[in-house]
Parts: C-alpha cells; sequence; structure tokens
C-alpha cells in the first residue's frame, strides 16, 4: 500500500485538455501546498516538532519544506510550548512582522491554555495576545497530531477567500487583539 498523497483538483469544469476552475479555488490550492512555517519553539514541543520533520514522518510530503525563521518570508506560525509573559511581547512582534495572509496554528497544552504552569509568569494560551486558527491538543502532541493539524491548515488555506482577510470582520478581530 503507497502512502503517496494524491492532490484532488479544485472543483471546477473539465474537458478533453482543459480545466478551469475560479482564481480563488486554484490559489487556495497553490497556497495550502506552499506552506513557509515559522517554528517558534520554547520547549517539549519543539522536539516533537523537530521528529515530526524527521524523515519518519516528514511534513515536507505536505508542502512545508522550508522552514523560515524569517517572520517576514514566512506565513505560518507555529507557537510550540510554554510562552512567558516575558515572551509574549516578542511573539506578538514576530506575528505583526508576518506578511498576510497569515496563519497560527498553537501546538501542545501549553501554548494553547498554559499547560500545567497555572503561574504568574506563564501565559495561559497564545490566544490572549494573537488569534490562533488551529489547536493541537497534547502535552506534548505526537508527530500524528502535528500532521492533523498541519492538514487542518492547509484544509482552512483552501477554503479560505481571496477577500477575507480585507474583510470587516476580519479587521475586527485584529482589533481586538490590538493589531491594526
Amino acid at each position: 500500500m503507497s502512502d503517496i498523497q494524491i492532490v484532488e483538483a479544485p472543483p471546477g469544469v473539465e474537458g478533453a485538455g482543459f480545466f478551469a476552475t475560479s482564481l480563488d479555488k486554484a490559489i487556495g490550492l497553490a497556497r495550502s501546498y506552499s506552506l513557509w512555517p515559522l517554528p517558534f519553539a520554547t520547549s517539549c514541543c519543539g522536539i516533537e516538532f523537530m521528529a515530526t520533520m524527521a524523515s519518519t514522518y516528514d511534513l515536507a510530503r505536505f508542502g512545508a519544506e522550508r522552514m523560515s525563521f524569517s517572520p517576514r518570508q514566512a506565513d505560518l506560525l507555529m507557537v510550540m510550548g510554554t510562552i512567558s509573559k516575558k515572551m509574549g511581547p516578542v511573539l506578538r512582534q514576530v506575528y505583526i512582522q508576518m506578511a498576510e495572509p497569515r496563519w497560527v496554528l498553537a501546538m501542545g497544552a501549553c501554548a494553547s491554555s498554559g499547560g500545567i504552569f497555572d503561574t504568574y509568569s506563564v501565559l495561559q494560551g497564545i490566544d490572549e495576545i494573537i488569534p490562533v486558527d488551529v489547536y493541537i491538543p497534547g502535552c506534548p502532541p505526537r508527530p500524528e497530531g502535528v500532521i492533523d493539524g498541519f492538514m487542518q491548515i492547509q484544509k482552512l488555506v483552501q477554503t479560505e477567500s481571496l477577500r477575507r482577510r480585507s474583510s470587516p470582520e476580519y479587521q475586527k478581530l485584529l482589533a481586538s487583539y490590538g493589531i491594526l
């Protein structure tokens, strides 16, 4: 049995020698298989992410071949591990420096809710400072969970309208986080 993933064409009109679809769907398909993740790893979830990138699980099969360590060249922020309140402004600045469209994935219990660290110094979930698109549960999550979360981001990217980012609802969401 093969592990090869076949990418389905977006809905459209097919015929002998041609295929037609909307621009939104074609761009969504291209974006979803060419994401450039920025790993923001602070603790044990980062080690699980390394395992996901290794040859056994190989996240590159899903189009995430190039890790970007520059926020200006990344479109997916993967936050992994405990974020202290002192680290919060740095994470927020990294998010602001990313170009639109940008997506955020919170990996593990600490990034999602503070985990076992219910203390004054730990941020109780990164959604207190930046909007999050997908949460991956676990402490730490297994590589299969990371792949599932990444595939959920891909689905979101594929189906997102090109105009969503300029919509009043999206602008209101960013304003609620103090991001203009």
